[in-house]
């Protein structure tokens, strides 16, 4: 008996095509940014004051018009596209689609996609800006209901078993991964498609092209059996270590269809770990093109089967004596994302568009259930020597790679790595899909935030198992459990809920800052100054007793709030024209830092008693009446020591007292040579540079250490010795001449700070020229 009657099934046939001449038409109108219409010329006004816009040259009798589409219609016409580009050729025509789920009630269908085995029945959700969603409770209440109907008009449509996936698709839309809604949305076996699945679909049509729609089958189809019979192959079976393998030979168009490649992209967030890249567009086509011409592959593909659901037999047929190995047949359960590739993507999905999909075989190593954490150390394995692993996914592995390592230092880096990827992945957080992971490329880098929290103290710092001292002081992690997965966890989301508190005062508050194209926060550069902010100003408050270690983020950002806000205020509402311009163009390494200092250094202004140790160094650094001070004295000290050293030689060798140092003046003629060169080059002329002139702090160092106690044969009245010149106590008393001349590989280390005029953040500060000062006491007083 039919589930709906006749005239209702042909209502729907009307809405769909499978007619490819119209589907492409279709497809280009959809795509576009514009609704267009032609309509009589006497129309036109009518339609211009309602926002339409005249769109090319009249024709004889109408006016094409074109009008922006809104979000929610752009939504929609994108996921038909992508669905167009998947290689869907059974789809609707327009949104006026009703499916019935029994013979009286019916449901508007965004987007139906259908092929011969799959068909997708797509409900799209937007907003205009990232908001949190609202409650979808009434609707996927009685979701199971109507799936089910769904199906059984389709099915009796077609005439076959056809797979019916509904997919929920949002963009926008912050629905919380572990909520009721979506909750409600796993129960009936439904997917939910988001801006992550969207941009990641992008991403696969654009890199893969045709063979994108097999990835796509995986990740919504995941461990679902295609059909309940077996892919039965010849296979040899071993044991290495403790793990059980096969290795066989298939089609490359079965393993397409079972292969599931685990990018690193947020929309595999739910997989633990992910680590592959994208494939690299420009070798598809080239690797199609070498199988086609006769090329083959002799290295295996390595995958594993990891469906608990639908598991993978050994049938034995023979052992031999000789070798542990023996061979069968391996049973395969027809699914599709049933084994993920672990090395070999580009050659399985080379095949995709190639004739010989069907008709040549691979050979394959699959392993049985390994562990996920197994799985990435054998891909880093076979990587650890190519370029294919880069610096960037290295650090976005990190979390992978450490979570469970013996050494604190080395879960502190997973636990850092994991805090970014939850702020870049949780649609809770103002940062949700702007920070850098995996093969996700968005508009802030992954780098500066790892920089800031490996430099702040919200996260402890570790050697080895040793934690430091502000570790216990200032850290939100509790260095004193001992229950290291429990605390990781914890300490994760209280970061995660503190920074997501302080970025989304910024977006709600001041959101002109937040969006601004040169924006003080939301760029790489603010990104360290932000984060190392907030941390500064908890250790602040820390060190005042007005936090602990224990409070609870929300308060913890109440007391941080009212000093974030006086930043805010000031570069909104007080910083002038040329200030703003001198910060913003701040270029290099080094102006992260710069941009904290500013931070620090507005925050002081308005909170007198915030005054952090390094701010008062950086301010001393900057001020030129000190820089003059430690420079001058410093230049004094310098002469003072090459007259004595000069003098006192000459003292005890006479005439013979160069050729006693001979070497250091093979140095300083060497030096004075480069000098004069230089200076030519530079276009000034010629220069007489005498040799004496290049002495450095070092070489003053070699000769007095070498004549510490020397005299001449016969001293003059009042000749004193090097040790007795030289000899400084800083602290360390006067015992050994190590500790007495301790002090001349300071005294160099200050010298190239007033040497080199271009980076103040690398000048003197108030302690620095103190100890000059005492140095110059010695020689001058």
């Amino acid at each position: 008996m039919a589930y709906i009657d006749h005239i209702k099934v042909i209502e729907i046939e009307k809405q769909i095509t499978n007619d490819i001449s119209f589907l492409g038409r279709l497809y280009k109108a959809k795509k576009s940014d514009f609704q267009t219409i032609s309509v009589d010329h006497s129309l036109v006004d009518g339609y211009l004051a309602d926002g339409w816009e005249i769109n090319g040259k009249p024709l004889r009798t109408k006016t094409k018009l074109k009008k922006s589409k809104s979000h929610s219609k752009k939504f929609e016409d994108d996921i038909w596209c992508q669905m167009y580009e998947l290689g869907y050729r059974n789809l609707n025509i327009d949104e006026n689609l009703y499916l019935y789920y029994n013979n009286d009630e019916k449901k508007q269908i965004d987007v139906l996609a259908i092929n011969e085995e799959t068909a997708l029945i797509i409900e799209c959700k937007s907003s205009e800006k990232l908001k949190k969603a609202p409650s979808y409770k009434d609707e996927f209440e009685l979701l199971a209901q109507r799936i089910n109907g769904f199906k059984k008009t389709l099915q009796q449509i077609y005439g076959r078993d056809i797979k019916v996936k509904y997919i929920f698709a949002t963009r926008n839309l912050r629905i919380e991964s572990d909520g009721e809604d979506v909750k409600r949305l796993d129960s009936t076996n439904s997917f939910l498609y988001n801006n992550n699945t969207f941009n990641y679909l992008n991403s696969l049509i654009k890199n893969y092209k045709g063979v994108a729609f097999y990835q796509f089958l995986g990740l919504i189809f995941k461990n679902e059996l295609i059909n309940k019979e077996k892919i039965e192959i010849p296979a040899v079976k071993g044991d290495m270590g403790t793990k059980t393998y096969y290795m066989f030979s298939i089609e490359p168009e079965l393993l397409l269809k079972m292969g599931f490649i685990l990018h690193r992209t947020k929309v595999n967030e739910s997989e633990f770990p992910t680590y592959q890249r994208l494939l690299v567009p420009k070798r598809l086509p080239s690797i199609t093109k070498f199988i086609d011409e006769g090329g083959y592959f002799p290295n295996s593909i390595i995958i594993n089967f990891s469906n608990k659901k639908h598991k993978t037999y050994f049938e034995s047929s023979n052992k031999l004596s000789s070798s542990n190995s023996c061979f069968g047949t391996l049973k395969i359960p027809n699914s599709y994302g049933i084994a993920y590739i672990i090395d070999g993507q580009h050659r399985v999905y080379g095949y995709a568009n190639s004739k010989y999909k069907t008709t040549n075989t691979i050979p394959v190593v699959a392993f049985d259930n390994l562990d996920t954490s197994e799985q990435l150390k054998i891909f880093m394995d076979i990587n650890e020597n190519q370029k294919a692993v880069s610096p960037s996914l290295r650090l976005d592995l990190e979390e992978d790679l450490y979570w469970d390592s013996d050494r604190a230092d080395s879960r502190i880096k997973a636990l850092r790595s994991s805090i970014i990827k939850e702020l870049s992945n949780n649609q809770n957080s103002p940062l949700f899909e702007k920070i850098s992971v995996g093969e996700d490329k968005s508009i802030l880098a992954f780098k500066p935030f790892s920089n800031a929290l490996s430099a702040c103290d919200l996260l402890p710092k570790a050697k080895g198992n040793q934690f430091t001292d502000d570790a216990h002081t200032y850290s939100l992690y509790n260095v004193s459990n001992h229950d290291h997965a429990k605390e990781m966890v914890r300490c994760k989301k209280r970061i995660f809920e503190l920074l997501t508190k302080c970025y989304d005062f910024v977006e709600q508050n001041y959101s002109d800052l937040f969006y601004d194209e040169k924006s003080f926060i939301f760029s790489n550069r603010g990104t360290y100054a932000y984060i190392c902010l907030i941390d500064s100003i908890n250790k602040f408050l820390t060190d005042t007793k007005e936090l602990t270690k224990e409070e609870n983020e929300k308060i913890r950002f109440e007391k941080i709030k009212p000093y974030l806000d006086s930043l805010f205020n000031f570069i909104r509402d007080e910083i002038s024209e040329d200030e703003k311009n001198a910060q913003l163009s701040l270029l290099g390494s080094g102006a992260d830092t710069k941009w904290l200092r500013f931070f620090q250094s507005i925050v002081h202004k308005k909170h007198k008693e915030y005054l952090p140790t390094e701010l008062i160094d950086w301010n001393e650094r900057q001020d030129e009446q000190l820089q003059n001070k430690g420079r001058s004295l410093g230049i004094d000290i310098e002469k003072k020591m090459k007259s004595i050293v000069l003098n006192k030689m000459e003292i005890i060798y006479g005439d013979n007292w160069e050729l006693e140092i001979n070497s250091i003046k093979r140095e300083c003629l060497n030096r004075a040579e480069q000098e004069k060169e230089k200076y030519y080059k530079e276009g000034l002329g010629t220069k007489e540079i005498h040799w004496t002139e290049m002495f450095n702090i070092n070489d003053y160092k070699t000769i007095i250490e070498k004549y510490w106690n020397k005299k001449p044969e016969i001293p003059p009245t009042g000749f004193t010795t090097f040790e007795s010149d030289f000899s400084i106590d800083i602290g360390d008393g006067k015992g050994s001449k190590a500790k007495a001349l301790k002090w001349i590989s300071f005294f160099n280390s200050y010298r190239n700070l007033w040497a080199h005029e271009g980076t103040k953040e690398k000048r003197l500060n108030k302690d620095e020229v103190d100890f000059i000062e005492k140095i110059y006491s010695h020689f001058y007083s």
